[in-house]
């Protein structure tokens, strides 16, 4: 038998790894194969989504207030009759802050509660000039005034809302009788050594933060109950909602430019402190101090100057409301109660 012969037999014979050109031709089917099984799925889900999301915006059903200030409209979400007013402002992302800080406000009794879901937040307008810190004080201060909320009134904020609270209590002093923060971020830890940036600049575009939401990947994640808030004290209807405007309102264009001016707002405010008058009351998250061992001290140094102040550690994440409502609202009652706090 011819040498040759053989040689191709042995070549072919099964279990005989294929030539490198081969296994790189069958390496690259199957690329393209997954590639396109993936282009087809992306195309299925952004197109089930975009159907889903036209029946709901159809038939979900709006909480809150809408207000209408000449940059937009802003939803604003009210309870209680009595007592004096705290002012609610949500962290950076979240996406229904009415509906977040509901345990919380179910907690609150004796106090009339605010709400505010900003620009990019909730029901509100997805579109808005600049996030400066300047322009979201602003808005906010006029939101208030239309509502002809009593003033002076206690601000609350959770998170990046630090930044608000802060500069709101200096740029209007006399409106703010007390300031407490949820976890709060402290400026100085987040502020560019570069200094600010163009404040006026127009926004960036959103295309890649917005992706994720119009292909459906949130919705899904959503549904699985993945972004689902830590505790059992949301009602299945509150987290129904929570689920749908987390896909609503992902990456949209006011959280985009938000997001991006984190470092300039901080940046203009590094060196600001609350008044000394003003009493302030934070709870900081052990989970975010064992985290960040800096936490701690730079709320402890943000409030040196300030005449009444206390921290209040607790356990749990840095959404400390979803499982801590009840303590927190008992301290809140604590802290105000004293004569000449609140109004």
């Amino acid at each position: 038998m011819p040498l040759r012969f053989f040689s191709r037999r042995i070549r072919s014979a099964p279990g005989r790894p294929l030539p490198r050109g081969k296994r790189r031709r069958r390496a690259l089917r199957i690329a393209v194969v997954a590639l396109l099984t993936i282009i087809g799925l992306l195309v299925a889900s952004t197109a089930a989504n975009l159907v889903l999301e036209g029946v709901e915006r159809s038939n979900a059903a709006a909480y809150g207030e809408k207000v209408r200030i000449d940059q937009g409209t802003i939803n604003v979400s009210r309870s209680g009759d009595t007592g004096p007013t705290i002012v609610l402002l949500s962290g950076l992302g979240t996406p229904a802050p009415g509906l977040d800080f509901a345990p919380l406000v179910r907690e609150l009794t004796g106090f009339r509660v605010v709400a505010v879901e900003g620009f990019g937040y909730g029901h509100s307008d997805m579109t808005a000039r600049p996030r400066t810190i300047e322009n979201m004080s602003e808005e906010l201060h006029t939101v208030l005034s239309q509502l002809a909320v009593d003033r002076p009134y206690i601000l609350a904020g959770h998170s990046i809302a630090g930044f608000t609270t802060l500069y709101y209590a200096n740029k209007y002093p006399a409106e703010v009788s007390a300031v407490i923060g949820i976890d709060p971020t402290v400026p100085a830890g987040m502020a560019s050594d570069e200094g600010p940036a163009h404040t006026e600049a127009p926004a960036a575009g959103n295309f890649w933060e917005r992706l994720p939401s119009t292909t459906g990947l949130v919705r899904w994640a959503a549904a699985l109950g993945l972004a689902d808030p830590a505790g059992d004290n949301y009602t299945q209807e509150e987290r129904g909602q929570m689920r749908m405007l987390a896909s609503w309102n992902y990456g949209n264009e006011a959280l985009t430019d938000e997001t991006n001016r984190m470092a300039e707002n901080a940046a203009k405010i590094r060196t600001l402190s609350y008044p000394d008058h003003v009493p302030v009351l934070q709870f900081l998250s052990r989970e975010t101090i064992s985290q960040q061992p800096e936490w701690l001290g730079s709320h402890e140094r943000q409030l040196e100057n300030v005449k009444r102040r206390e921290l209040v550690l607790l356990d749990g994440n840095h959404y400390l409301h979803w499982t801590q409502s009840q303590a927190m609202a008992t301290k809140i009652a604590e802290f105000l109660s004293p004569a000449g706090t609140v109004p």
